[in-house]
């Protein structure tokens, strides 16, 4: 795959430049720019992912170290610290966030066989979540939380099959799970497994009449009327399997219609659990395993804050932050895409680690990927892994 060219400029020969020039255009990103263009900002911002660098400074240096190589990694030149600081203050972030969803398209239906979802269901299944990252509330004051902490927040939702994010919003940390809902085009006949922290049944009810499905656990001091009960095997687990309709003075205006109420009672935790659905269809086990897949998204969130580097920005506004949000996700996507396409059965994380310390190699990436070449990475650079770690 691609002989001669360093492996960083293979695994950037994925993307495809029509769509990523799409939105440029679409936000006019490359309007007056003078030194560094929109495609050069993606890539050096890119190689900070891949090579887990600790800032602009660190990005720089690094590319310094290697002058004669620059040009050919796509870079063309080495930019000062300062230009790609005021890229990332200035330049729209939405550039990165609507090319990420062209990546979304192409990695999504390359995944849908690739999972550990095995509920026999026809329906799309969507987890939705958020995760804080903590800020500095003297350096990141727009990012406000609480009284004496900032905070960003990741929304995602991901597709069960698969674990491919779909939607993704970034706020600051004030702003509470319940309101990207709003944001959301319910998918008819798609599942949506949410946690307490989406308990609003004016929204809920706009789920239901998209004539989409969630799954949400219910709070202990829900307000109902039982209409009747469905038969159930205890053996199981489940408690109840329940058509309620909620008798609150808000709730009952809020969702006017039936709800089906199921209890389950976990004997490994040993814990009970209570789920409310507008589905009626699917069995009441299969329900409440919906809801057990949710932890994918737990894990997602786990892995990118673990491999990308999201946790310490390389700027302090709210677009730098943004910028370098988006461009870790593009990243992570693109090496989704490669380990398809090139149909590796290495996990992303060791891809990652491979590529971080051969960036500057010329091997296919097909051969440095396979599991020969991994076992004389290991051994040719086990202290520069260790480095990367840290």
């Amino acid at each position: 795959m691609h002989q001669g060219k360093f492996v960083f400029s293979q695994v950037v020969s994925i993307i495809s430049q029509y769509e990523f020039n799409k939105s440029v255009e679409k936000y006019k990103g490359n309007y007056r720019a003078k030194g560094l263009r929109c495609w050069q900002h993606f890539l050096y911002m890119m190689f900070g992912q891949l090579t887990y660098r600790e800032g602009i400074r660190d990005i720089i240096s690094c590319l310094d170290a290697h002058k004669s190589k620059v040009y050919h990694l796509g870079l063309k030149k080495i930019v000062a610290h300062t230009s790609l600081t005021r890229a990332n203050e200035n330049r729209d972030w939405r550039i990165w966030a609507d090319f990420a969803q062209s990546l979304i398209k192409i990695a999504r239906p390359l995944y849908l066989e690739d999972s550990d979802f095995t509920l026999e269901l026809d329906n799309t299944v969507y987890a939705l979540d958020s995760s804080t990252i903590d800020l500095c509330l003297s350096v990141f004051k727009w990012a406000k939380f609480r009284k004496k902490k900032a905070a960003v927040k990741l929304h995602t939702m991901i597709d069960l099959r698969g674990n491919i994010p779909v939607f993704i919003e970034i706020t600051d940390g004030k702003v509470h799970d319940v309101n990207i809902l709003d944001q959301i085009d319910f998918e008819p006949g798609a599942f949506y497994i949410i946690d307490k922290g989406y308990y609003d049944f004016e929204r809920l009810y706009k789920i239901n009449q998209a004539k989409a499905f969630f799954v949400i656990r219910a709070k202990k001091n829900l307000k109902f009327k039982r209409m009747y009960s469905s038969p159930i095997d205890k053996s199981t687990g489940l408690r109840c399997d329940q058509t309620i309709k909620l008798t609150g003075t808000k709730s009952s205006v809020a969702y006017p219609e039936k709800l089906r109420r199921i209890k389950f009672y976990d004997k490994d935790k040993p814990k009970t659990y209570k789920f409310l659905t507008n589905n009626f269809e699917v069995d009441a086990l299969d329900i409440t395993k919906l809801y057990k897949n949710r932890w994918h998204i737990e894990l997602f969130f786990k892995w990118v804050k673990q491999h990308l580097k999201i946790k310490k920005f390389w700027g302090q506004s709210e677009n730098a932050v943004k910028t370098q949000i988006w461009i870790a996700v593009c990243t992570y996507l693109i090496i989704a895409i490669l380990k398809k396409k090139l149909n590796l059965d290495k996990s992303l994380y060791e891809i990652l680690q491979i590529l971080s310390v051969s960036v500057f190699d010329k091997t296919p990436v097909n051969q440095l990927l396979t599991s020969n070449e991994l076992q004389i990475l290991k051994k040719d650079n086990h202290n520069q892994l260790i480095l990367f770690d840290l």
